[in-house]
């Protein structure tokens, strides 16, 4: 069975927790969010040096190493998108398919310490950028092709949702493949 492609609009979670990884928007400390993402990717480094992270706990499920390269991706196109916010007078960005992506970087292939230094580095990177922010910059907007705008704020707790829910996601996964 394929993955089913993820259509859903998750700025939802700016306004509600997240059910599934208990995540709250509201309660993210901007000044605490380079060190977040930063702790975020050591965790992952961890997931990737699990025995199973090349194995899918179910056949509809990413693995391990397939999230972990989705979040990789989420770093470094974040990352960009944030720099454009901050340079760039309301931006419009691309639609970015991450299913199409995760099938053609063939994620489930990659190697998983090489995909955890990757994820390591693009986390530094979009942290650094997070720490340069201040004051009105914040308040700097941005719009998703889909019409959705954000400021640099909602951008940001929005973005920290993804890394945090898809650990939560891998270790439910490996829960499963232990037979929990």
């Amino acid at each position: 069975m394929a993955i089913v492609p993820d259509t859903k609009n998750w700025t939802w979670v700016l306004e509600e927790r997240c059910p599934e990884c208990g995540f709250d928007a509201a309660a993210v400390d901007r000044e605490r969010l380079p060190d977040d993402v930063r702790a975020d990717a050591r965790r992952w480094v961890e997931l990737l040096a699990h025995p199973q992270a090349r194995t899918r706990p179910r056949d509809d499920r990413w693995s391990a190493v397939e999230y972990a390269c989705h979040v990789r991706d989420v770093f470094r196109l974040f990352d960009e998108r944030l720099r454009l916010m901050l340079e760039t007078d309301e931006p419009r960005y691309a639609n970015w398919d991450q299913d199409v992506t995760a099938v053609e970087e063939r994620y489930g292939e990659q190697d998983p310490e090489v995909v955890g230094t990757e994820l390591v580095a693009a986390a530094h990177a979009i942290a650094q950028r997070f720490a340069t922010v201040a004051g009105p910059q914040w308040g700097r907007t941005g719009v998703r092709s889909d019409g959705a705008t954000f400021t640099v704020d909602s951008f940001a707790r929005y973005f920290l949702h993804d890394p945090l829910h898809h650990v939560h996601d891998v270790e439910e996964g490996y829960r499963r493949l232990a037979g929990a």
